[in-house]
Parts: structure tokens; C-alpha cells; sequence
């Protein structure tokens, strides 16, 4: 099965790795894994401000604070992942990702916003389920 890891650094980044772990028919090197991160873009005024070198490089560490415990929990697993980062909205760039790449399986964390946090804010997890057409395991 071909699974995509989608990974924000946060406490539910690491309780859908936990339950990953305590579910061998999922977490095993039988799988092809890849982990993304999606980082929001900084403002165009900011961006203009910088330069592309140093935005670049910006995202380029951003994203690797966030990938690496994820890769090297993997490893420990027996799991050589694939990494993956995008810049741009988070539901949007997960969701194409998946219908793109052709995975079987979209694996994520989700927030549990309230529902009123939700309406305001949005949730990453209601954009790639209401955007992707690849089926998705949301863990709480």
C-alpha cells in the first residue's frame, strides 16, 4: 500500500505516529511511505522583502524540524519514508498531493477544533476530506 503521512510537528503529529506503531498491518516496511509537510507561505511583502535564497531557505529548515523526528521514528521502525515539502495552503496542497501521487491511504492528525473554531478558522483535516479523493485516516 502506498500511505502518505501528512505532518505538522504538533502533539497529534506524534499521537498519529503512536498509533501507527501499535498497528502493524499499517506501520510496516511492507508499505511505501512518504511524509509531507506543507508550509504556509510567508506574506508577499515579507517574501519580497527577504529574497527567494533566503525564504528558501527559510522553508527548507522549517520543514525539517518537522520531518526529521518523523523520518528517524520511521527508521526505528524499519521505515525508509520518502520526503515530501510544499509551500502553500495546507488542505489544498495535501489533498493534490494524494490525488496526484496516487496513494491508497492518507494518515493525519487532526486538531479537534469545536465546531465554532472550525467555521472561523477552517480545518485542515474538513479540506482535505471534503478535496481528496484518496481515503483518509484522521487520528484524535
Amino acid at each position: 500500500m502506498k500511505i502518505l503521512l501528512a505532518v505538522d510537528g504538533s502533539s497529534y503529529t506524534k499521537k498519529m505516529l503512536a498509533y501507527l506503531a501499535t498497528h502493524e498491518e499499517l506501520l510496516g516496511a511492507t508499505h511505501e511511505f512518504t511524509v509531507l509537510t506543507v508550509q504556509p507561505p510567508l506574506p508577499p511583502r515579507a517574501r519580497a522583502a527577504l529574497g527567494k535564497e533566503v525564504v528558501d531557505n527559510y522553508h527548507a529548515e522549517e520543514a525539517e524540524k518537522v520531518l526529521a523526528p518523523v523520518c528517524k521514528f520511521l527508521a526505528r521502525h524499519g521505515v525508509d519514508a520518502r520526503r515530501s515539502v510544499k509551500v502553500g495552503a495546507v488542505g489544498e496542497s495535501i489533498s493534490k498531493l494524494a490525488d496526484s501521487g496516487k496513494f491508497d491511504l492518507v494518515v493525519m492528525g487532526s486538531h479537534g477544533h469545536g465546531a465554532i473554531a472550525t467555521l472561523v478558522m477552517g480545518s485542515v483535516a474538513t479540506q482535505v476530506l471534503a478535496n481528496c479523493k484518496v481515503p483518509i485516516l484522521l487520528i484524535r
